[in-house]
């Protein structure tokens, strides 16, 4: 059996306790609430920040730009005759895209990283 000592806690803390802890005694919800604060202590959990989130969409755009053209660019390599509606749409395509990268491209970089 383990062995039993006090505590001397306040008044307002066994308050909180017995309005919280349910069908638990008290010792369980202590027990609980320390094992819980310390695994989430051990988690480390990450989040991203909105201008992380910003530069990732900044990045991915980029990184579409750069296969538009080459994809675009491969197409006038093979000689392969495009026709000129699809030519346009691809063109004003790069446009868009230059427009939202030309807004916030000095604050700095996402990096992807690939595994």
């Amino acid at each position: 059996m383990a062995e039993k000592r006090m505590l001397i806690i306040p008044a307002e803390i066994i308050k909180k306790i017995d309005e919280n802890r349910g069908d638990m005694s008290q010792a369980e919800f202590i027990d609980f609430l320390i094992d819980s604060q310390l695994k989430e202590e051990s988690k480390e959990q990450k989040y991203v920040t909105k201008e992380e989130i910003r530069f990732f969409e900044q990045d991915i755009k980029n990184l579409l730009k750069s296969f538009l053209d080459f994809f675009l660019s491969y197409g006038l390599e093979l000689g392969k005759q495009s026709p000129k509606a699809e030519f346009e749409e691809l063109t004003s395509r790069l446009q868009e895209l230059e427009k939202d990268l030309d807004f916030d491209t000095k604050k700095g970089k996402a990096t992807i990283k690939w595994k």
